[in-house]
């Protein structure tokens, strides 16, 4: 089912919550994906046979929530992550973090990290806005970001082209964790498929590198792509949350 919270910043978002007991397992999901995705859903199967309490949701512009996606910044939807976790849950909480809510993930973690309990990457993607898509323009590109505000990328998931705004690549500026210190005092799993052309193995390396913290580990997955949803990396994504959770095997 389906609810809605409306964040401090007055847009609507979409959750779906189930309670059980903590810690929590709060579900982030990537750019321009939604919580009825696979590896949502999965989840949110597993926390209900473990009796966990489990969150789902649709940043704004995603989904069902309120807002169009190119009005949106990764501070926006760090603000609605921010609130889901503040409004919606209790206690300590895993943060599974897909790609771009991997980088969401990190930000709550620097944010609050009294309410985070461990973190689960997947293929996650911080400072995406800078290091892939600014550096990877050339001139042209940034020159119509510039002058038209907004720039068209084709897709591999799309017919229709990503389209990239200047506010997003000038409002991710404001959210980097790669470039200040970033600890991660609580148990982190990082998984990464090294057959990834959106995410390359090289941003797990940087953020395993650049990351502090007393229990934090990468698992190369060869072969695996972005989506990282076979039942194989099903399995692996459950274990790093037992994982984190302190539930060793599971």
């Amino acid at each position: 089912m389906t609810d809605f919270l409306t964040t401090p910043q007055g847009r609507r978002i979409a959750y779906a919550r189930t309670d059980g007991t903590g810690p929590g397992i709060v579900f982030l999901g990537g750019f321009r994906s939604d919580m009825t995705g696979t590896k949502a859903v999965f989840l949110q199967e597993l926390a209900q046979a473990q009796g966990r309490a489990f969150l789902r949701f649709d940043y704004s512009g995603h989904g069902v929530s309120s807002g169009d996606f190119l009005d949106g910044a990764i501070g926006d939807w760090f603000e609605d992550a921010l609130a889901a976790v503040s409004q919606l849950t209790t206690g300590p909480q895993v943060l599974v973090g897909s790609s771009m809510g991997g980088w969401i993930a990190l930000q709550l973690a620097r944010a609050m990290p009294e309410r985070v309990a461990g973190l689960v990457g997947i293929a996650a993607a911080p400072d995406f806005t800078e290091d892939s898509m600014w550096a990877g323009f050339d001139d042209a590109q940034r020159r119509d970001l510039a002058e038209k505000g907004r720039v068209e990328l084709p897709s591999d998931y799309s017919p229709d082209p990503y389209v990239i705004t200047r506010r997003l690549i000038e409002e991710g500026r404001n959210r980097l964790v790669l470039r200040s210190p970033l600890p991660l005092p609580f148990p982190v799993r990082l998984l990464q498929g090294t057959a990834d052309t959106d995410v390359p193995p090289a941003v797990a390396l940087r953020l395993l590198d650049h990351a502090t913290g007393p229990d934090i580990r990468l698992t190369l997955v060869k072969g695996a792509d972005h989506r990282f949803s076979t039942p194989d990396c099903l399995a692996m994504i459950a274990q790093a949350v037992a994982e984190v959770s302190g539930m060793g095997q599971g």
